[in-house]
């Protein structure tokens, strides 16, 4: 049965079929096997698949992204960290890393902070003289952060998927996401003195705090989704809708960036990217079902089986096996698919499911940046104007430097799970 339902997705996925309708072509293929075939099933579980509260977050959460982009809170982050540390050498490397984190805790989406980012820094990175390779290949590093620091898209997938809390995934994925910046920066520090590139004079004192007080109300955003979901004041669901409803806010009366007329293209180009996320959700979660009925994860189970007492062993395998699939599969399907036959394994294994989530996440967005699929590697490269292969040649020092933080989590859970302890008490 799993060579029946691996066969038939990889089968439909190299004849170029959309990866929403190979899933659904590997279901009907794994229903004709188990010999229960029935379209009604394909058609409810598409529908129940779609129709869940938790995954509200998204199209909420994607709408405050395109507000963001719109309203000028994306702008004034950038403006806000050049001032800061745009005279230092290498400054505008540290601005895109700075801004990154900062993107990262306002929409969740690495493709649109990846976007929204490059198409405001690699213009400005390449008339100062760095190199586009290098550029492209920090900014698209600095891009994965966003599915680790909450607000996730990934966390809320895999939280519906898995049944866990997604709250805590918020939580666990802060430090992890500190971690990936701080590796960045270090990595920049040191590839940054190779370059003669010019910098930006000292912002004054004055200049600085005008920033901070335009950018302020961008920064508000982050504080109130961490801080309501800490205390307990509304759901993640509910975080997403205070999110885009404050986004519009700023945009629309604080930074007066944004005219009620632009609102329709705002929920438009949302509502877009949202049907496209929420076919591929509805199509994956038809799958997941016949996953469950086939009984696939038992069968995985009992071929992994040597590897349950071993808990090190097994996050090591199952962690290689997502590298690989994460260079054919974008990250949603991956999660989707992999996750309910996954979790069984890591509960028999006796494995902390909040921790296990924060790598499948980080692994699934190391994915992002891997060729030929990765989703974000493409996106720089049409940014950039670069070809993969030269977008390659710069990323990686930075994904070499992910893979490591990856491994340190891995080595040392305490590195999640101490801190998850910190905000969750």
């Amino acid at each position: 049965m799993i060579g029946v339902f691996v066969g038939s997705l990889l089968g439909a996925m190299s004849l170029g079929m959309p990866i929403a309708f190979a899933l659904l072509v590997s279901s009907v293929v794994l229903m004709y096997a188990l010999g229960i075939f029935d379209s009604q099933i394909i058609a409810q579980n598409l529908i129940s698949g779609a129709d869940n509260f938790p995954l509200m977050a998204i199209p909420f959460f994607m709408l405050a992204g395109e507000a963001m982009n719109r309203g000028g809170l994306s702008r004034r982050i950038v403006e806000m960290a050049m001032s800061m540390v745009g005279h230092i050498k290498g400054g505008l490397g540290y601005v895109a890393i700075i801004a990154s984190v900062l993107f990262a805790s306002l929409s969740g989406s690495a493709v649109a902070d990846t976007a929204a980012l490059g198409a405001i820094l690699i213009p400005m990175m390449t008339k100062a003289g760095y190199n586009v390779n290098r550029s492209s290949g920090l900014i698209a590093s600095g891009g994965i952060i966003a599915p680790i620091i909450p607000p996730s898209i990934g966390f809320i997938i895999f939280g519906v998927a898995s049944g866990v809390s997604i709250t805590k995934l918020f939580m666990a994925g802060i430090v992890p996401g500190v971690l990936l910046a701080i590796g960045l920066t270090i990595t920049w520090a040191i590839i940054a003195r190779k370059d003669n590139v010019a910098v930006k004079p000292r912002a004054s004192i004055k200049e600085i705090l005008i920033s901070l007080r335009q950018g302020i109300w961008a920064l508000f955003l982050p504080v109130i989704i961490i801080g309501g979901l800490k205390f307990g004041l509304f759901t993640p669901t509910e975080a997403a809708v205070v999110a885009a409803v404050y986004a519009i806010f700023v945009g629309l009366v604080i930074y007066r960036e944004m005219k009620v007329t632009d609102l329709y293209d705002v929920f438009v180009h949302a509502g877009k990217m949202t049907s496209v996320v929420m076919f591929l959700v509805a199509a994956a979660l038809v799958s997941s079902w016949l996953i469950t009925v086939a009984d696939l994860p038992g069968q995985v189970i009992g071929l992994l089986e040597p590897f349950l007492d071993h808990p090190l062993l097994l996050l090591i395998m199952i962690n290689l096996l997502v590298i690989v699939v994460g260079t054919a599969m974008d990250m949603t399907p991956t999660i989707l698919i992999l996750t309910p036959v996954l979790m069984p394994l890591v509960e028999a294994a006796g494995i902390d499911p909040v921790y296990f989530g924060v790598l499948f996440i980080l692994n699934n967005a190391i994915g992002l940046l891997t060729p030929p699929v990765g989703t974000v590697l493409n996106v720089m490269c049409g940014i950039s104007k670069i070809s993969m292969e030269d977008i390659m040649k710069g990323i990686w020092p930075f994904l070499l430097v992910e893979v490591i933080v990856l491994i340190l989590l891995i080595l040392f859970p305490s590195l999640v799970l101490v801190p998850l302890g910190w905000f969750t008490s």
